[in-house]
């Protein structure tokens, strides 16, 4: 047997067995030599049943029932390239292609020009670059391959592809099945699509028609889905751009996102709870709304995530492939198994093979193949594979004994709990208020506003001086931080232009070193001969940051006073 190689797998078994594996079957997405000559491959037992070639790399695999009429044999959903390719008792049945999408109307319009002899192939390969560059809908295949051509190449490649369509097809990036109506386990299903156009399709079974279709703000590339088409459904799409988002079956657009500080390895749905693999070497548990639950760092890079159900003991856990050979099974973040394989475990298949009801398949980075089968009497228990907590959790602590004192509280807190908690909510309300007030009046009279960021320690004190019209407004800025000098700074002011007039409506300031304050001057000229005064606000900024680090609001005194603000 040609050894496998890093591809999607699903098992099969349509008919009952008696003997481990005679009738049960394999299939192996083979992405061959080098990912050259992708084939789809069918394992009875070791050996190879049949070969198919695609034609292009598989992108997922899955079976699902497509009619309730008898028998109900499952049917296999291949995703490669554009195509969904639907195999019956393991013979090509249907072929899916997605929709062509609308191509771009300036590639289109120098493509008819090109028609026309209108332009030359060098122009018309400067146009397509500054095209491509620009404009937000992508160029086709055809116009692609063109900007990849030498020169001596475009005049041939022009004359041959002028009188063609502009046609713009997107590719499957991801697939898993939806329950149509029902959610026993061999009911109806619908296939969903993700596709490179930030789009998902949910397909019909029978007709395979586009019954949904949603949009994506980045390219999915992991989905888990749950409920049933008809009635309701959740669906969590993992996209490109690190973000997880949540659909539901009326929404078109997400209804929620789950932001991820890393990019996402794997998706698996164990009963209410998602559980993200990142490129960080960990788990994460979230629930539906985004609230992170749960987080476990793995010893090594996460290569591959799967669903371990085991029927009949109801339990669920989640598998993940490691890049130092081992394969963990986690429920929630208990640790219940470790298996050790001889080579790194690139992707993971459990449920029914025959007549074996538990049966994992795995396949490794070298090409090879390793199948494991659960007993029927195994039990997984927290913490088998490894210990968890540490062993100073397990150290007694030397708690003394109790007080007569203690005693006596704790019978005091028992009989007053509910008046002492009452006693303490209205002081806390009143410690918050109070501070709330003590922040605004702060505001309002600008005493020595401080930043509230720690990165940038700043401190700011103004001084008006004069008895007006023009006035001279003193801005002391220091930096307070130990050893970090401070540079790229931006000092702006707000006011009302009626009432007041300054030379510059913000200007530079110079490096500050810690520890010293540096005074900045700048003159302000009242344009009211009514004596009304105004507050001027003053903001320091970061260079190419539109949120200030510090603000401060200068009580600005009457034409003929002196006052500090």
């Amino acid at each position: 047997m040609r050894p496998v190689r890093n591809g999607w797998m699903h098992t099969t078994t349509p008919w009952p067995t008696s003997t481990p594996f005679p009738h049960a079957w394999l299939v192996v997405g083979d992405l061959g030599p080098g990912g050259q000559q992708p084939r789809l491959k069918v394992l009875k037992g070791p050996a190879v049943l049949s070969e198919s070639p695609l034609p292009a790399l598989p992108a997922a695999a899955v079976t699902f029932l497509m009619e309730q009429h008898e028998p109900r044999t499952p049917a296999l959903a291949l995703a490669s390239g554009p195509c969904v390719y639907v195999y019956k008792n393991l013979r090509p049945y249907f072929k899916f292609s997605l929709p062509q999408l609308p191509p771009n109307p300036l590639e289109q319009d120098l493509w008819n020009q090109a028609k026309e002899d209108r332009i030359d192939p060098l122009t018309l390969k400067e146009m397509l670059e500054g095209i491509r560059e620009k404009a937000e809908v992508p160029l086709s295949v055809q116009s692609l391959r063109f900007l990849q051509l030498e020169l001596s190449e475009m005049e041939a490649f022009v004359n041959q592809h002028k009188s063609k369509s502009i046609k713009r097809q997107t590719v499957i990036t991801t697939m898993t099945t939806l329950k149509k109506n029902l959610a026993d386990e061999d009911a109806v299903s619908c296939l969903v699509l993700g596709t490179e156009s930030k789009e998902l399709l949910v397909l019909d079974p029978e007709a395979f028609t586009i019954l949904a279709k949603m949009s994506l703000p980045s390219v999915p590339v992991f989905l888990e889905v749950s409920g049933q088409f008809d009635v309701e459904f959740r669906l969590a799409a993992a996209c490109r751009n690190g973000n997880i988002y949540m659909l539901r079956r009326d929404s078109k657009r997400p209804k929620y996102c789950i932001e991820l500080s890393a990019q996402p390895v794997g998706l698996v749905r164990v009963h209410k709870v998602l559980v993200v693999g990142s490129n960080q070497d960990s788990l994460h548990g979230f629930t539906h709304k985004g609230k992170r639950l749960w987080t476990v760092q793995m010893p090594a890079a996460i290569l591959t995530m799967n669903l371990l159900e085991q029927c009949s003991r109801g339990l669920q856990a989640v598998m993940a492939g490691l890049a130092n050979g081992e394969v963990r099974i986690y429920h929630d973040k208990a640790l219940l198994n470790v298996i050790r394989t001889p080579d790194a475990v690139t992707s993971l298949c459990f449920g029914r093979y025959g007549r074996e009801d538990n049966t994992l398949i795995m396949t490794t980075r070298g090409g090879g193949l390793i199948i494991k089968i659960l007993k029927r009497t195994a039990v997984f228990a927290e913490g088998a594979g490894e210990a968890g907590p540490p062993p100073a959790q397990a150290v007694k602590l030397n708690v003394p004994r109790k007080t007569r004192l203690y005693v006596d509280q704790t019978l005091r807190e028992r009989e007053a709990g509910t008046a002492m908690h009452r006693a303490f909510q209205a002081d806390l309300y009143l410690l918050r208020l109070r501070a709330a007030r003590a922040y605004v009046q702060a505001l309002e009279s600008s005493l020595s506003p401080v930043s509230a960021t720690a990165r940038e320690p700043l401190k700011l004190h103004a001084v008006v001086q004069g008895l007006g019209p023009t006035f001279k407004l003193t801005l002391h800025l220091q930096n307070t931080s130990t050893a970090r000098p401070i540079l790229g700074l931006l000092v702006c002011f707000l006011y009302n232009e009626v009432l007041y007039a300054l030379p510059q409506a913000f200007f530079k300031v110079p490096l500050l070193v810690p520890g010293l304050s540096y005074p900045l001057e700048t003159f302000v000229e009242s344009l009211s001969d009514k004596g009304i005064s105004d507050i001027i606000k003053v903001l320091v900024l970061r260079e190419g940051q539109s949120a200030p680090l510090l603000s401060a609001h200068i009580n600005m005194p009457m034409s003929e006073g002196l006052a500090a603000a």
